[in-house]
Protein backbone atom coordinates (compact mmCIF):
# COMPACT_ATOMS: atom_id res chain seq x y z
CA UNK A 1 0.00 0.00 0.00
CA UNK A 2 1.44 3.59 -1.15
CA UNK A 3 -0.16 6.22 0.27
CA UNK A 4 0.10 9.79 -1.09
CA UNK A 5 -0.33 13.08 0.46
CA UNK A 6 -0.34 16.12 -1.52
CA UNK A 7 -0.05 19.47 -0.03
CA UNK A 8 2.98 19.77 2.28
CA UNK A 9 1.74 22.21 5.05
CA UNK A 10 0.37 21.37 8.48
CA UNK A 11 -2.51 19.12 7.81
CA UNK A 12 -0.48 17.14 5.35
CA UNK A 13 2.75 16.80 7.35
CA UNK A 14 0.40 15.95 10.60
CA UNK A 15 -1.42 13.46 8.89
CA UNK A 16 2.31 11.61 7.42
CA UNK A 17 3.32 11.67 11.57
CA UNK A 18 -0.06 10.34 12.44
CA UNK A 19 0.34 7.02 9.45
CA UNK A 20 3.91 6.57 11.21
CA UNK A 21 2.52 6.99 14.80
CA UNK A 22 -0.39 4.97 14.22
CA UNK A 23 1.73 1.98 13.01
CA UNK A 24 1.68 2.63 8.97
CA UNK A 25 4.95 0.86 7.51
CA UNK A 26 4.37 1.29 4.55
CA UNK A 27 5.42 4.03 1.80
CA UNK A 28 4.57 7.58 2.12
CA UNK A 29 4.86 10.06 -0.30
CA UNK A 30 4.52 13.77 0.88
CA UNK A 31 4.34 15.94 -1.99
CA UNK A 32 4.70 19.96 -1.81
CA UNK A 33 4.80 22.72 -4.56
CA UNK A 34 6.68 24.94 -2.37
CA UNK A 35 11.00 24.66 -1.82
CA UNK A 36 9.86 24.67 2.13
CA UNK A 37 9.51 22.00 4.08
CA UNK A 38 5.90 21.97 5.71
CA UNK A 39 5.51 24.67 8.28
CA UNK A 40 2.84 26.31 10.49
CA UNK A 41 0.94 29.60 8.86
CA UNK A 42 -0.26 31.51 12.21
CA UNK A 43 3.48 32.79 12.82
CA UNK A 44 3.51 34.60 9.66
CA UNK A 45 1.11 37.17 10.68
CA UNK A 46 1.85 36.81 14.36
CA UNK A 47 5.44 36.62 16.04
CA UNK A 48 7.49 35.38 12.85
CA UNK A 49 6.22 38.62 11.25
CA UNK A 50 7.27 40.42 15.01
CA UNK A 51 10.94 39.43 14.88
CA UNK A 52 9.88 38.07 18.48
CA UNK A 53 10.33 34.21 17.23
CA UNK A 54 12.64 32.45 15.16
CA UNK A 55 11.85 31.38 11.54
CA UNK A 56 13.06 27.69 12.43
CA UNK A 57 9.67 27.56 14.95
CA UNK A 58 7.87 27.89 12.59
CA UNK A 59 8.38 24.39 11.07
CA UNK A 60 6.51 21.27 11.41
CA UNK A 61 9.42 19.38 12.21
CA UNK A 62 12.59 19.47 12.15
CA UNK A 63 14.46 18.49 8.69
CA UNK A 64 15.35 15.51 9.42
CA UNK A 65 12.17 14.38 10.31
CA UNK A 66 11.18 12.82 7.16
CA UNK A 67 14.09 11.08 6.66
CA UNK A 68 14.12 9.36 9.93
CA UNK A 69 10.20 8.71 9.22
CA UNK A 70 10.89 7.14 6.49
CA UNK A 71 8.69 9.62 4.70
CA UNK A 72 9.25 10.78 1.23
CA UNK A 73 9.30 14.20 1.37
CA UNK A 74 9.03 15.98 -2.48
CA UNK A 75 9.37 19.52 -2.67
CA UNK A 76 9.08 21.50 -5.50
CA UNK A 77 6.32 19.30 -6.58
CA UNK A 78 3.63 20.33 -8.39
CA UNK A 79 0.81 17.96 -8.94
CA UNK A 80 -1.31 19.08 -11.89
CA UNK A 81 -3.51 16.05 -12.24
CA UNK A 82 -4.95 12.57 -10.64
CA UNK A 83 -5.64 10.25 -12.99
CA UNK A 84 -8.47 7.72 -10.73
CA UNK A 85 -8.69 4.79 -13.27
CA UNK A 86 -4.44 4.66 -12.83
CA UNK A 87 -4.70 5.41 -9.51
CA UNK A 88 -1.72 8.31 -10.02
CA UNK A 89 -1.15 11.23 -9.76
CA UNK A 90 0.61 13.85 -12.59
CA UNK A 91 3.15 15.92 -11.78
CA UNK A 92 4.12 18.81 -13.71
CA UNK A 93 6.93 17.11 -15.03
CA UNK A 94 5.04 15.05 -16.39
CA UNK A 95 6.09 12.14 -13.74
CA UNK A 96 3.30 10.02 -12.28
CA UNK A 97 3.27 8.60 -8.59
CA UNK A 98 0.86 5.67 -7.94
CA UNK A 99 -1.28 5.45 -5.10
CA UNK A 100 -3.51 3.07 -3.48
CA UNK A 101 -4.77 5.65 -0.93
CA UNK A 102 -4.58 9.66 -1.35
CA UNK A 103 -4.73 12.83 0.71
CA UNK A 104 -5.84 16.50 -0.82
CA UNK A 105 -3.91 18.79 1.74
CA UNK A 106 -3.27 21.53 -1.07
CA UNK A 107 -4.71 24.65 0.83
CA UNK A 108 -6.21 27.85 0.30
CA UNK A 109 -4.87 30.71 -1.94
CA UNK A 110 -5.25 33.97 -1.25
CA UNK A 111 -8.28 36.50 -3.25
CA UNK A 112 -6.47 38.76 -5.43
CA UNK A 113 -7.14 42.66 -5.66
CA UNK A 114 -8.69 43.54 -9.24
CA UNK A 115 -7.85 46.97 -9.57
CA UNK A 116 -5.94 49.31 -11.98
CA UNK A 117 -2.27 48.98 -10.06
CA UNK A 118 -2.58 45.43 -8.54
CA UNK A 119 0.10 44.59 -10.39
CA UNK A 120 2.87 47.10 -8.96
CA UNK A 121 6.05 45.41 -7.27
CA UNK A 122 5.07 46.64 -3.81
CA UNK A 123 1.37 44.91 -3.64
CA UNK A 124 1.84 42.39 -0.90
CA UNK A 125 -0.43 39.57 -0.12
CA UNK A 126 0.20 36.92 2.89
CA UNK A 127 0.30 33.34 2.90
CA UNK A 128 3.65 31.98 2.31
CA UNK A 129 6.61 31.82 4.62
CA UNK A 130 8.52 33.44 1.42
CA UNK A 131 5.79 36.21 2.06
CA UNK A 132 6.17 36.86 5.53
CA UNK A 133 10.13 37.40 4.98
CA UNK A 134 9.19 39.93 1.95
CA UNK A 135 6.98 41.63 4.63
CA UNK A 136 9.29 42.00 7.18
CA UNK A 137 12.02 43.41 5.10
CA UNK A 138 8.95 45.83 4.20
CA UNK A 139 7.96 46.75 7.48
CA UNK A 140 11.97 48.04 8.35
CA UNK A 141 11.78 50.63 5.69
CA UNK A 142 8.43 51.61 4.73
CA UNK A 143 6.75 54.79 6.34
CA UNK A 144 3.32 54.06 5.71
CA UNK A 145 1.13 51.37 4.03
CA UNK A 146 -2.27 50.56 3.72
CA UNK A 147 -3.98 47.48 4.32
CA UNK A 148 -6.86 46.51 1.99
CA UNK A 149 -9.11 43.91 4.35
CA UNK A 150 -9.76 44.72 7.60
CA UNK A 151 -10.33 40.55 8.36
CA UNK A 152 -7.75 38.53 10.90
CA UNK A 153 -5.00 38.48 8.20
CA UNK A 154 -5.41 42.01 7.89
CA UNK A 155 -5.58 43.30 11.40
CA UNK A 156 -3.21 41.04 12.32
CA UNK A 157 -0.77 42.34 9.92
CA UNK A 158 -1.26 45.86 10.84
CA UNK A 159 -0.57 45.27 14.62
CA UNK A 160 2.85 44.05 13.86
CA UNK A 161 3.47 46.93 11.53
CA UNK A 162 2.55 49.48 14.50
CA UNK A 163 4.77 47.40 16.71
CA UNK A 164 7.12 48.15 13.84
CA UNK A 165 6.18 51.92 14.21
CA UNK A 166 5.02 52.02 10.35
CA UNK A 167 1.92 54.32 9.99
CA UNK A 168 -0.86 51.97 8.85
CA UNK A 169 -4.58 52.77 7.18
CA UNK A 170 -6.66 50.34 7.17
CA UNK A 171 -9.47 50.21 4.39
CA UNK A 172 -12.32 47.88 4.86
CA UNK A 173 -15.48 47.97 2.38
CA UNK A 174 -17.76 46.75 5.08
CA UNK A 175 -19.16 49.03 8.54
CA UNK A 176 -16.43 47.67 10.78
CA UNK A 177 -13.48 45.24 11.09
CA UNK A 178 -14.78 41.22 11.42
CA UNK A 179 -18.41 42.64 10.93
CA UNK A 180 -19.47 39.50 9.16
CA UNK A 181 -17.84 36.92 11.77
CA UNK A 182 -18.60 39.19 15.21
CA UNK A 183 -21.47 41.17 14.25
CA UNK A 184 -21.70 45.11 15.26
CA UNK A 185 -21.16 45.33 19.07
CA UNK A 186 -18.13 42.94 19.15
CA UNK A 187 -16.54 44.60 15.50
CA UNK A 188 -16.19 47.44 17.47
CA UNK A 189 -13.80 46.05 20.09
CA UNK A 190 -11.37 45.75 17.42
CA UNK A 191 -12.05 48.89 15.73
CA UNK A 192 -11.31 50.81 19.24
CA UNK A 193 -8.34 48.44 19.77
CA UNK A 194 -6.46 49.51 16.47
CA UNK A 195 -7.29 53.17 16.65
CA UNK A 196 -6.24 53.42 20.10
CA UNK A 197 -2.79 52.21 18.47
CA UNK A 198 -2.78 54.86 15.91
CA UNK A 199 -4.12 53.17 13.19
CA UNK A 200 -6.02 54.98 10.58
CA UNK A 201 -9.29 53.01 10.33
CA UNK A 202 -11.54 53.53 6.92
CA UNK A 203 -14.46 51.77 6.74
CA UNK A 204 -17.27 52.00 4.47
CA UNK A 205 -14.53 52.61 1.95
CA UNK A 206 -14.45 50.76 -1.79
CA UNK A 207 -10.64 50.82 -3.06
CA UNK A 208 -10.75 51.75 -7.01
CA UNK A 209 -6.92 51.90 -7.98
CA UNK A 210 -3.81 51.45 -6.63
CA UNK A 211 -1.83 54.79 -7.60
CA UNK A 212 1.61 54.48 -8.70
CA UNK A 213 4.91 56.25 -9.90
CA UNK A 214 7.60 55.47 -11.72
CA UNK A 215 6.60 51.62 -10.74
CA UNK A 216 6.27 52.48 -7.27
CA UNK A 217 3.02 52.65 -5.16
CA UNK A 218 2.51 55.93 -3.56
CA UNK A 219 -1.16 55.66 -2.74
CA UNK A 220 -5.02 53.82 -2.31
CA UNK A 221 -7.79 55.72 -5.02
CA UNK A 222 -11.25 55.35 -2.82
CA UNK A 223 -14.69 55.31 -4.80
CA UNK A 224 -14.76 58.80 -3.57
CA UNK A 225 -12.06 60.11 -5.27
CA UNK A 226 -9.80 60.35 -2.39
CA UNK A 227 -5.80 59.48 -2.00
CA UNK A 228 -4.60 57.19 0.89
CA UNK A 229 -0.63 58.20 0.74
CA UNK A 230 1.30 54.67 1.00
CA UNK A 231 4.45 53.55 0.50
CA UNK A 232 3.35 49.80 0.17
CA UNK A 233 0.00 47.89 0.26
CA UNK A 234 -1.17 44.93 1.62
CA UNK A 235 -3.68 42.80 0.41
CA UNK A 236 -6.01 40.21 2.92
CA UNK A 237 -9.43 40.33 1.67
CA UNK A 238 -9.82 36.11 2.03
CA UNK A 239 -8.83 33.26 0.63
CA UNK A 240 -10.10 30.63 -1.77
CA UNK A 241 -9.99 27.09 -1.26
CA UNK A 242 -7.22 25.11 -3.87
CA UNK A 243 -9.99 22.54 -5.26
CA UNK A 244 -9.20 22.55 -9.13
CA UNK A 245 -7.10 19.01 -8.54
CA UNK A 246 -10.40 17.84 -6.87
CA UNK A 247 -13.28 19.21 -9.29
CA UNK A 248 -10.68 18.36 -12.40
CA UNK A 249 -11.02 14.89 -11.34
CA UNK A 250 -14.70 14.59 -10.58
CA UNK A 251 -15.07 14.71 -6.86
CA UNK A 252 -18.14 16.25 -5.29
CA UNK A 253 -17.16 20.39 -4.65
CA UNK A 254 -18.98 22.59 -2.77
CA UNK A 255 -17.25 25.23 -0.85
CA UNK A 256 -14.93 22.48 -0.94
CA UNK A 257 -14.35 18.96 -1.37
CA UNK A 258 -16.76 17.55 0.26
CA UNK A 259 -16.02 14.64 3.21
CA UNK A 260 -17.76 12.60 5.86
CA UNK A 261 -16.97 12.57 9.19
CA UNK A 262 -13.85 10.35 8.08
CA UNK A 263 -12.00 12.73 5.69
CA UNK A 264 -13.09 10.11 2.91
CA UNK A 265 -14.52 12.18 -0.52
CA UNK A 266 -16.65 11.24 -3.40
CA UNK A 267 -13.71 8.72 -4.00
CA UNK A 268 -13.84 6.11 -1.27
CA UNK A 269 -10.08 6.25 -2.25
CA UNK A 270 -9.69 9.91 -2.07
CA UNK A 271 -9.31 12.00 1.28
CA UNK A 272 -9.67 16.22 1.49
CA UNK A 273 -8.39 17.73 5.00
CA UNK A 274 -7.23 20.96 6.32
CA UNK A 275 -8.75 24.43 4.25
CA UNK A 276 -9.93 22.19 1.27
CA UNK A 277 -12.30 19.58 3.48
CA UNK A 278 -16.13 20.83 3.68
CA UNK A 279 -16.39 18.73 6.51
CA UNK A 280 -19.47 16.80 7.41
CA UNK A 281 -19.72 17.74 12.02
CA UNK A 282 -22.05 15.08 13.50
CA UNK A 283 -22.29 17.70 16.46
CA UNK A 284 -23.31 20.68 13.97
CA UNK A 285 -25.27 18.42 11.82
CA UNK A 286 -23.94 19.73 8.68
CA UNK A 287 -21.19 20.41 6.11
CA UNK A 288 -18.40 23.08 7.61
CA UNK A 289 -15.26 24.00 5.65
CA UNK A 290 -13.32 26.18 7.94
CA UNK A 291 -9.61 27.49 7.08
CA UNK A 292 -8.04 28.02 10.53
CA UNK A 293 -4.51 26.07 11.83
CA UNK A 294 -6.86 23.72 14.10
CA UNK A 295 -8.22 22.35 11.41
CA UNK A 296 -5.07 21.64 9.52
CA UNK A 297 -3.92 20.66 12.88
CA UNK A 298 -6.18 17.88 13.50
CA UNK A 299 -7.55 17.00 10.50
CA UNK A 300 -4.85 15.69 8.72
CA UNK A 301 -4.62 12.88 11.33
CA UNK A 302 -8.22 12.07 11.14
CA UNK A 303 -7.58 11.17 7.65
CA UNK A 304 -4.77 9.20 8.30
CA UNK A 305 -6.48 7.01 10.65
CA UNK A 306 -9.13 6.38 8.40
CA UNK A 307 -6.36 5.60 5.86
CA UNK A 308 -4.96 2.90 7.91
CA UNK A 309 -8.22 1.59 9.31
CA UNK A 310 -11.92 2.44 8.35
CA UNK A 311 -13.11 1.81 11.68
CA UNK A 312 -11.13 4.98 12.87
CA UNK A 313 -12.62 7.59 15.06
CA UNK A 314 -14.27 10.79 12.54
CA UNK A 315 -14.03 13.94 12.94
CA UNK A 316 -16.20 15.44 16.16
CA UNK A 317 -13.86 18.63 16.72
CA UNK A 318 -15.61 22.11 16.96
CA UNK A 319 -14.42 24.71 14.80
CA UNK A 320 -11.76 26.72 16.67
CA UNK A 321 -9.25 30.11 16.09
CA UNK A 322 -7.43 32.62 17.95
CA UNK A 323 -5.69 36.04 17.15
CA UNK A 324 -2.98 37.92 18.83
CA UNK A 325 -2.93 41.58 18.64
CA UNK A 326 -0.96 44.01 20.74
CA UNK A 327 -2.00 43.14 24.10
CA UNK A 328 -5.21 41.18 22.97
CA UNK A 329 -5.26 37.80 22.96
CA UNK A 330 -8.56 35.66 21.62
CA UNK A 331 -9.64 32.15 21.40
CA UNK A 332 -12.87 31.49 19.20
CA UNK A 333 -14.87 28.43 19.89
CA UNK A 334 -17.95 27.22 17.62
CA UNK A 335 -19.57 28.35 14.55
CA UNK A 336 -22.14 31.12 13.51
CA UNK A 337 -22.67 31.25 9.90
CA UNK A 338 -23.09 34.99 8.00
CA UNK A 339 -26.76 36.11 8.28
CA UNK A 340 -28.00 34.13 11.03
CA UNK A 341 -30.00 35.90 13.63
CA UNK A 342 -28.25 35.74 17.23
CA UNK A 343 -28.61 36.72 20.06
CA UNK A 344 -25.05 38.30 21.91
CA UNK A 345 -24.30 38.01 25.25
CA UNK A 346 -21.42 39.02 27.52
CA UNK A 347 -19.71 38.43 30.30
CA UNK A 348 -17.23 40.75 31.80
CA UNK A 349 -15.40 43.74 30.91
CA UNK A 350 -16.15 44.98 27.20
CA UNK A 351 -14.73 48.32 27.18
CA UNK A 352 -11.39 46.96 29.12
CA UNK A 353 -11.58 43.84 26.51
CA UNK A 354 -11.83 41.69 28.93
CA UNK A 355 -14.38 39.28 28.25
CA UNK A 356 -16.24 36.58 27.25
CA UNK A 357 -18.69 37.30 24.34
CA UNK A 358 -21.70 34.16 23.43
CA UNK A 359 -23.93 33.94 20.50
CA UNK A 360 -26.87 32.18 21.39
CA UNK A 361 -30.00 31.34 18.88
CA UNK A 362 -33.03 30.55 20.47
CA UNK A 363 -31.29 29.87 23.57
CA UNK A 364 -28.46 27.40 22.50
CA UNK A 365 -25.21 28.39 22.12
CA UNK A 366 -23.69 28.56 18.76
CA UNK A 367 -20.29 29.80 19.99
CA UNK A 368 -17.97 31.58 22.43
CA UNK A 369 -14.77 33.95 22.21
CA UNK A 370 -12.73 34.77 25.22
CA UNK A 371 -10.43 38.22 25.03
CA UNK A 372 -8.03 37.90 27.63
CA UNK A 373 -9.47 35.30 29.82
CA UNK A 374 -7.92 32.03 29.44
CA UNK A 375 -9.08 28.02 30.50
CA UNK A 376 -12.37 28.52 29.40
CA UNK A 377 -12.29 26.68 25.92
CA UNK A 378 -13.60 23.58 27.53
CA UNK A 379 -16.78 24.83 29.17
CA UNK A 380 -17.67 27.17 25.95
CA UNK A 381 -17.09 23.52 23.92
CA UNK A 382 -19.50 21.46 26.80
CA UNK A 383 -22.02 24.22 26.33
CA UNK A 384 -22.23 24.04 22.86
CA UNK A 385 -22.03 20.27 23.01
CA UNK A 386 -25.34 20.39 25.65
CA UNK A 387 -27.57 22.10 23.38
CA UNK A 388 -29.30 23.43 26.19
CA UNK A 389 -31.51 26.18 26.69
CA UNK A 390 -29.27 28.90 28.87
CA UNK A 391 -30.39 31.24 31.26
CA UNK A 392 -28.80 34.25 29.43
CA UNK A 393 -28.62 36.14 32.88
CA UNK A 394 -26.77 33.30 34.40
CA UNK A 395 -24.98 33.48 31.21
CA UNK A 396 -24.12 36.70 31.70
CA UNK A 397 -23.25 36.91 35.17
CA UNK A 398 -19.30 36.61 35.97
CA UNK A 399 -20.47 35.38 39.43
CA UNK A 400 -21.82 32.27 38.16
CA UNK A 401 -19.05 29.68 36.78
CA UNK A 402 -19.25 28.69 33.31
CA UNK A 403 -18.85 25.13 34.94
CA UNK A 404 -22.46 25.69 36.97
CA UNK A 405 -24.58 26.19 33.72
Amino acid sequence: MTYVIVGAGLAGARAAEALRDGGYEGPVVLLGAEQHRPYERPPLSKEYLQGSSERDEVFVHPADWYREHDVDLRLGATVTAIDREASEVVLDDGGRVGYDALLLATGSSPRHLRVPGAELEDVHYLRYLDDSDRLKILLQRAGRIAVIGAGWIGLEVTAAARIADVEVAVLEAADAPLLAVLGPEIAEVFAGLHREHGVELRTGVQVTEIVGKDGAVVGVRLGDGSLVEADAVVVGIGAAPNTELAESAGLQVDDGVRVDEHLRSSDPHIYAAGDIASIHHPALGRQIRVEHWATAQNSGPVAAAAMIDENAAGWDRLPYFFTDQYDLGMEYTGHVDAGDEVEVVVRGDLAGREFIAFWLQDGRLLAGMNVNIWDVTDDIERLIRAGTTLDTARLADPGVPLSDL
